[in-house]
């Protein structure tokens, strides 16, 4: 008799992306900014005699009624809260739930009393069984994953995931990380020995989004950067393929290390292949900070002279910014404002610092009794935290985030470091700008025709939000190729907004006391 297998990616328990919360609170249809990789992937591993149906929360509501013999979900921490409701759902239904991912595998004890098949680690290696085992009627209550080679991955189940919602299409081209940040998760649940996807593979991947109508991919590695070689290698690869596209070039985006800028030769190869948008973890200027939590990588040089080296590349860098380390003082907020105003970092993704399960950061603090909790690491919000700052008080903390985040985010300021990074930023070197193709943002899916929609809204919410837009499209006029960076912008900026004033953090007048 044939299975059925329902794949659900739930909802974040807070909207840190564009997501259908927001989107929705501005009149749009549900979508996100990335598709879903680990249900796409899973269902990829899913044998032929099974019937598998996906569901992303983000772009829909759950069929509770789904009448599957089986309901697994993926999630990351993240998302514990909602998965945690969905599981009692399905198994008050009398449903068999199995849970996966970066949550069940970084919290086995908090994620084993809200399934009956618990699967940690990666799946690539151990599915056969799995899958057999629940073919067969007897499986086992828990699957301990591996870290599996690259090389045999399969091409992820796109044709079942609701494409026309999603801005851009992901392609893992890497598992794992060999830095050791002390408050890292993904080094944790992945590793620190990088492992690669073949170059073909990851081609035959952006083949297939390509043709389902993506022309941004993000490359969603831990560390894009780590291994230079394999980087470059890949690079040109990306490079030939996006000058053969005869129907649109791609955008890419990915995350690598502040260290990465200096090598000229992999800022050029990026710039050629269309990786324009980079996520770069700054974190703090605080260079005590950095070396306590073995941040190293941030150490080689003037993180604003780094900054600029990607801006003079035609790369847009977004930063993330953490507060309240055990070296933060009172003064470190007004520090994060500075670097970001003189960077030139139009979207910071500002946060306290957490120490995450399995991490060296959580078992220091766990010895000193400062966690604020015994059991998931997570913060409900991107502006709590699990940890107990040591040069200040809590109350302060949360009060300097929050002002951090006005003076960030003020429509005046946002606009001003919008438009200082179009001054700054060099020549585009990429097929599509060779091409003439100077906006990504040709409403070719609903999608996109919608995130247009959105960014035309921004200059309705008031006098500071309409003045903060017409400097910006003042400064593309100028330079009319920088339009490709500007929708991404105001999209982040729509988000962080929707998602601060929900939070009770955008405060008008506040002070940092």
């Amino acid at each position: 008799m044939t299975k059925s297998l329902y794949l659900i990616n739930p909802a974040d328990d807070f909207p840190t992306y564009f997501g259908s919360e927001v989107v929705g609170a501005w009149g749009c249809q549900p979508a996100t900014t990335i598709s879903d990789l680990a249900t796409t992937t899973v269902a990829a591993l899913v044998p032929d005699d099974f019937r598998v149906r996906i569901c992303d929360e983000r772009l829909g509501p759950i069929d509770f009624d789904c009448g599957a013999d089986f309901v697994a979900l993926s999630a990351k921490t993240s998302q514990h809260g909602r998965l945690e409701a969905v599981a009692r759902e399905f198994r008050a239904r009398g449903r068999t739930v199995i849970l996966g991912g970066a949550f069940a595998s970084l919290s086995p004890t908090a994620a084993r009393p809200h399934c009956d098949v618990l699967v940690t680690g990666e799946i690539e290696e151990i599915a056969p069984q799995l899958f057999g085992d629940l073919r067969s009627g007897s499986w086992r209550d828990e699957y301990q994953g591996t870290r599996p080679s690259l090389e045999h991955c399969p091409v992820p189940r796109w044709d079942l995931y609701p494409n026309d919602r999603t801005l851009l299409g992901a392609v893992q081209t890497s598992r794992g990380c060999p830095f050791e940040c002390d408050f890292c998760d993904a080094i944790v649940y992945l590793g620190r020995r990088q492992r690669h996807k073949p170059v073909g593979r990851v081609l035959d991947e952006l083949e297939r989004l390509y043709g389902l109508g993506y022309r941004e991919v993000f490359l969603a590695d831990d560390n894009f950067s780590a291994a230079r070689s394999r980087a470059k290698e890949l690079l040109v690869a990306l490079k030939t393929w996006n000058e053969r596209r005869d129907d649109g070039k791609v955008l890419f985006s990915t995350q690598l290390s502040l260290d990465a800028a200096g090598d000229e030769e992999l800022l050029r190869l990026c710039a050629e292949a269309g990786l324009v948008h980079v996520f770069v973890g700054i974190e703090t200027p605080n260079t005590d900070s950095l070396r306590a939590a073995k941040k190293r990588q941030n150490l080689g040089g003037d993180p604003l002279a780094l900054v600029r080296r990607f801006h003079e590349h035609g790369m847009l860098v977004v930063s993330g910014m953490v507060v309240g380390f055990d070296q933060d003082g009172a003064d470190v907020f007004e520090r994060q404002h500075e670097l970001a105003a003189a960077a030139a970092l139009p979207v910071v993704t500002l946060g306290a610092l957490v120490a995450p399960e399995g991490t060296p950061l959580r078992a220091r603090l766990q010895a000193e009794g400062r966690l604020l909790d015994d059991g998931v690491s997570v913060a409900a919000t991107p502006w709590s935290t699990n940890v107990v700052p040591r040069q200040m008080s809590r109350g302060e903390l949360l009060n300097g985030i929050a002002w951090l985040a006005n003076k960030l985010y003020a429509p005046q300021a946002f606009a001003r470091r919008v438009s200082t990074l179009l001054e700054r930023l060099g020549p585009r070197r990429d097929p599509r700008h060779r091409a003439g193709e100077w906006s990504a943002w040709r409403t070719r899916r609903s999608v996109e025709k919608d995130a247009r929609r959105l960014m035309g809204r921004l200059a309705l919410r008031g006098p500071q939000e309409a003045a903060m837009v017409a400097r910006i499209a003042l400064a593309v006029a100028r330079r009319p190729w920088t339009l490709d960076f500007v929708g991404p912008l105001l999209l982040h900026y729509a988000q962080l907004r929707h998602l601060y004033e929900r939070g009770g953090l955008w405060k008008s007048g506040a002070r940092l006391s």
